[in-house]
């Protein structure tokens, strides 16, 4: 049995790469396909085994708790029909009920991803706990990334980060990890360095933390010591490079497909490849997509 069944989302960002749509529809509940983005993060929690959520919201985020709640008027109306669909549609709609426990958090001010963090220490208790973040969407239906940073966990009984290596050109654009060996998929951590160059890439590396974290009890104690950014922010990856001056911390290179859906077109990407993977959509979105590239198509 699992070890950890706890996970944290934060979700109270203000979603300015995708406005003017989030001043009213917070970005989590965007749609991969028919589904809010969010639901495909929930999904990979409860598939690794966990049972309870912790969500971070901010203000105007009403929208995700009444997502996850049930709604009875719909209900009635869907079990006055008795089609397959609809009774498809009714448990669709009620598959959490029994399987997780939601817990909801308001996060008064943006003061950086470390102090969100800090936010859920009385729902974590000093039991080891999951990150995700929700602009990253990861694919694997043999195992969800979560529970690959689970069984990790296991192995090690430390902090986990989870790590992709990417090309150069994307790397540039994340987080890389610093490390001092690497054994399997097991890099030994030993720093963080934002957004490098290309030119610096050699020094640190093209591993880059995706969103996807297996934290223990010890990283509050660590966030309560890192300094603020000069914008004022405690960003998490900070505070988990002290905790590695401390105690081991390893980064796990895991297996999936990853989308960035925090960045517009990695969100176009991710409905493409989703609704292809549809059994109901895949050929009519395959044909129309060979026959958009047949006739060349171009904007007017």
């Amino acid at each position: 049995m699992s070890i950890v069944k706890k996970a944290v989302i934060p979700a109270a960002g203000f979603g300015t790469r995708f406005l003017p749509v989030t001043k009213t529809i917070p970005k989590e509940m965007l749609p991969i396909v028919d589904v809010p983005s969010l639901e495909l993060i929930v999904d990979e929690c409860v598939n690794s085994g966990i049972t309870q959520i912790c969500f971070l919201l901010g203000r105007n985020k009403d929208s995700i708790p009444d997502y996850f709640d049930r709604n009875i008027e719909i209900e009635i109306a869907l079990q006055k029909n008795s089609s397959p669909e609809k009774s498809q549609l009714l448990q669709s709609m009620n598959k959490y009920s029994g399987v997780v426990e939601f817990v909801y958090i308001r996060q008064p001010q943006m003061l950086g991803t470390a102090k969100a963090i800090e936010l859920c220490q009385t729902f974590v208790g000093h039991e080891p706990f999951a990150v995700l973040f929700g602009d990253d969407v990861i694919y694997n239906p043999k195992e969800p990334v979560t529970r690959q940073l689970i069984n990790a966990y296991e192995q090690t009984k430390s902090t986990i980060v989870g790590v992709q290596k990417l090309p150069e050109h994307l790397a540039t654009k994340c987080g890389v990890v610093v490390f001092e060996s690497k054994q399997g998929r097991f890099l030994k951590l030993k720093a963080f360095k934002e957004k490098p160059s290309i030119s610096d890439l050699p020094k640190y590396s093209c591993f880059a933390s995706l969103g996807r974290f297996i934290l223990t009890h010890e990283i509050f104690e660590c966030i309560k010591r890192t300094s603020p950014a000069p914008n004022g922010e405690v960003y998490l990856p900070v505070s988990i490079e002290h905790l590695s001056k401390e105690k081991d911390v390893y980064a796990y290179e895991f297996e999936g497909i990853r989308y960035d859906i925090g960045d517009k077109l990695g969100f176009l990407t991710a409905n493409i490849e989703y609704a292809l993977r549809n059994p109901i959509l895949s050929r009519q979105l395959s044909d129309y997509l060979k026959q958009l590239a047949t006739h060349n198509f171009k904007v007017d």
